[in-house]
């Protein structure tokens, strides 16, 4: 799939939302990726996590690590047509962390995967946790990067779809000035 295509799915489905919107990261912005949009048909899921598979099928990947809960099912996906494990990261007492008997092997090439980028914040998490466990993070895989390229984890990263959204801090967001009505979205409260 090119970047082309990827978009055009996403605005098919209703994924690509404008408003005024609290991100995770706690920034506002005009646009949101509603990313389950897409993610809940299983056709699309695949077709996107090939397609992500494809990007990395030379790097010798051992293990697919993604954050919750996006980053479960893209992890699978993309660990199935990388022919490799898939587990995850959640949180545990505010910080990110392995559980449910997951291992990373010493010295295991490990491939990143997360659905929506804005600051990058739980990828790099998910980095250090690898590197916690003695794996070795090659590349990281993104469904969207609303970054502007802007993010960068010290090791390669590709996204099927890179957008520059303009990103606002509460004090200086001018759709706060215009009282327009801001909508909570994302998986953890602010």
């Amino acid at each position: 799939m090119n970047e082309t295509e990827v978009k055009q799915l996403f605005i098919e489905t209703g994924a690509i939302l404008e408003g005024h919107f609290l991100l995770t990261s706690g920034l506002h912005s005009p646009m949101y990726v509603e990313k389950f949009q897409v993610l809940q048909y299983p056709k699309h899921t695949e077709k996107l996590c090939a397609a992500m598979a494809e990007r990395f099928k030379n790097d010798n990947i051992e293990l697919v690590v993604g954050p919750v809960t996006g980053g479960v099912i893209l992890a699978h996906e993309v660990g199935k047509h990388l022919n490799t494990r898939a587990i995850f990261t959640e949180r545990e007492n505010g910080k990110m962390t392995l559980r449910r008997g997951f291992v990373i092997e010493k010295n295991q090439r490990v491939l990143i995967v997360e659905d929506i980028v804005t600051t990058g914040g739980s990828v790099k998490e998910v980095v250090d946790v690898v590197r916690e466990h003695g794996g070795i993070p090659v590349a990281v895989g993104m469904l969207v990067d609303r970054s502007g390229g802007k993010v960068d984890f010290g090791i390669p990263s590709q996204a099927l779809l890179n957008l520059t959204v303009p990103t606002y801090e509460s004090e200086s967001c001018p759709l706060c000035k215009e009282n327009v009505p801001i909508t909570k979205r994302g998986s953890r409260k602010i």
